[in-house]
C-alpha cells in the first residue's frame, strides 16, 4: 500500500503544483516552438502559464466572447496572424500545435514594439497586457503614466494604474497580466519549465 501511495504522488507534480495534467503532453512541443522564437533561454513557462491562464489546456474551448482554441484567439485575430506570418499555414485555433506557434509569434511582435521597458519583467507584462487587450491599448496606457508624471517604462505599480478602458477591461486585463506572471509562470518554473522567470 505504501509503495503504490509513494508511486501515486511521484506521477502527480504538475497536479500539486496546480498546474493541469493536460499541460505535459504539450509541454515538449511548446518548449521547441518556444525557443526556435525566442532563442535557447525563451521562456517556456511564461508561454505555458499563458495557455493555462487562457483556456487551462484546453484546445476545443470557445469562451463567452467567441475566443477559440488553446491560446483563445478571436478570429479575426486568427486570421490577421495567419496573413502577417504565412509560414504559419491557414489559421486553425483548434489546433494545438497552430495556437502554440501563433501565440508565440503573437508575443514576440508585442514584444518588438514594446522597447523602452526599465527590464524584462516589466516588458512581459506589457506584452501580456497587449495580448489580452491589444497594443494600442498598452500605448495609451503609457501615455495617460507619461503625462501623469509615473514611469511608463513600468508596468507594476505604474503604468497598470492608468487606462481609459471600461473597468471590467481594465480589471480584466490588470489581473491578466498579475496572474500569469506573479502567480502562475513561478508554478511552471518550480514543475521544471524551461525559460525562468521575469518577474
Amino acid at each position: 500500500m505504501l509503495i503504490a501511495l509513494l508511486v501515486l504522488v511521484s506521477c502527480q507534480p504538475a497536479l500539486a503544483q496546480g498546474i493541469p495534467g493536460s499541460a505535459e503532453r504539450y509541454q515538449r512541443e511548446l518548449t521547441r516552438v518556444v525557443q526556435q522564437e525566442w532563442g535557447m533561454a525563451g521562456r517556456v513557462a511564461v508561454h505555458g502559464a499563458q495557455i493555462h491562464q487562457e483556456s487551462a489546456w484546453r484546445p476545443g474551448v470557445n469562451s463567452p466572447v467567441g475566443a477559440q482554441g488553446l491560446s483563445q484567439f478571436m478570429p479575426g485575430t486568427s486570421a490577421w496572424i495567419a496573413e502577417l506570418y504565412p509560414d504559419l499555414g491557414p489559421a486553425a485555433p483548434y489546433s494545438p500545435g497552430w495556437a502554440m506557434r501563433a501565440q508565440t509569434r503573437y508575443n514576440k511582435f508585442h514584444w518588438n514594439r514594446l522597447s523602452g521597458t526599465a527590464d524584462q519583467c516589466e516588458r512581459w507584462a506589457m506584452t501580456l497586457s497587449a495580448y489580452n487587450g491589444g497594443l494600442g491599448w498598452v500605448n495609451r496606457d503609457r501615455r495617460l503614466a507619461r503625462a501623469a508624471g509615473d514611469d511608463a517604462a513600468r508596468w507594476f505599480g505604474h503604468v497598470e494604474r492608468y487606462t481609459s478602458r471600461a473597468g471590467w477591461a481594465k480589471r480584466e486585463n490588470r489581473d491578466y497580466v498579475r496572474r500569469i506572471l506573479l502567480t502562475l509562470t513561478p508554478r511552471y518554473v518550480q514543475a521544471g519549465w524551461a525559460g525562468g522567470a521575469p518577474c
